[in-house]
């Protein structure tokens, strides 16, 4: 099983990075990098702050960009195609199958953003920045968000067709960034359908925030990757959320896949 599931996911990922809008996407988060630098020549002895927060910032935005983009397609087009009907005859699951998409565009998903963090690392140093494990916190948990956005991607791509997929993923995408003020309305919102589209929110949407903290606050603290950031008992909780999001996602994308008709 698990010989056929990483022969997908590497014929998965060979297919990926033939898309030429990835390496535009990394030519952006360059570019990026380049504006933070001259953002931080710009202002006031705040070099190595700019370059951070862009830096990180294009990490996160452009990693779930690319998991959005490779992730509604990713069996949406296997059925396009019709070659999903040959695949299907083969001795080879249904689960395996979407597990098998799904590991390929997390190692896609991971040559990028090394490539990403490279960029970042190799403009701070130019700035002589040094690389902290602030930083390295800062990073880990932007990959796990991505990996979190990916799975929303290939969930909505079980069932609907990519451009309503890129839709639904960008929508949870937004609301997982914004559930401090989420929660902020629900405390203060007088009205009970607000409160209860608020709480449905929540409880449905991934809390993406927890993976963008710095500048924050986290159990009462402030945390920044300028300062005091969060602990590693922190980073090992968020992974083990982002792991029980992608996991659930997992199995209800091969539950509704496992029950789809591709006659």
């Amino acid at each position: 099983m698990m010989r056929r599931i990483w022969a997908l996911a590497l014929n998965t990922f060979r297919d990926a990075i033939r898309h030429r809008v990835l390496y535009g996407i990394l030519a952006v988060v360059f570019a990026v990098n380049l504006f933070a630098i001259v953002l931080g020549e710009m202002s006031l002895h705040q070099e190595a702050r700019v370059a951070r927060d862009l830096g990180l910032g294009g990490v996160s935005l452009f990693g779930s960009v690319t998991a959005i983009f490779l992730g509604v397609s990713l069996l949406y087009t296997e059925i396009k195609k019709r070659t999903i009907h040959t695949i299907v005859t083969k001795p080879l699951e249904r689960y395996e199958f979407v597990l098998g998409k799904y590991l390929g565009m997390v190692v896609t998903l991971s040559c990028l953003l090394l490539l990403f963090s490279a960029v970042m690392l190799l403009l701070l140093k130019m700035q002589d920045v040094g690389v902290t494990t602030v930083l390295l916190k800062a990073l880990v948990l932007a990959f796990l968000e991505v990996l979190v956005v990916a799975a929303i991607a290939v969930f909505f791509s079980s069932f609907s067709s990519p451009f309503l997929s890129g839709i639904f993923s960008f929508g949870l995408f937004y609301l997982g960034r914004v559930t401090p003020d989420l929660r902020a309305v629900l405390e203060t919102a007088d009205s009970a359908v607000v409160k209860g589209a608020c709480e449905t929110a929540l409880y449905v949407v991934p809390d993406l925030h927890l993976f963008s903290v710095s500048g924050g606050t986290v159990d009462g603290n402030h945390v920044s990757v300028h300062g005091d950031f969060v602990s590693w008992g922190y980073m090992a909780m968020a992974s083990g959320y982002a792991l029980l999001y992608i996991g659930i996602l997992m199995g209800l994308s091969i539950l509704i896949f496992s029950r789809r008709d591709f006659v």
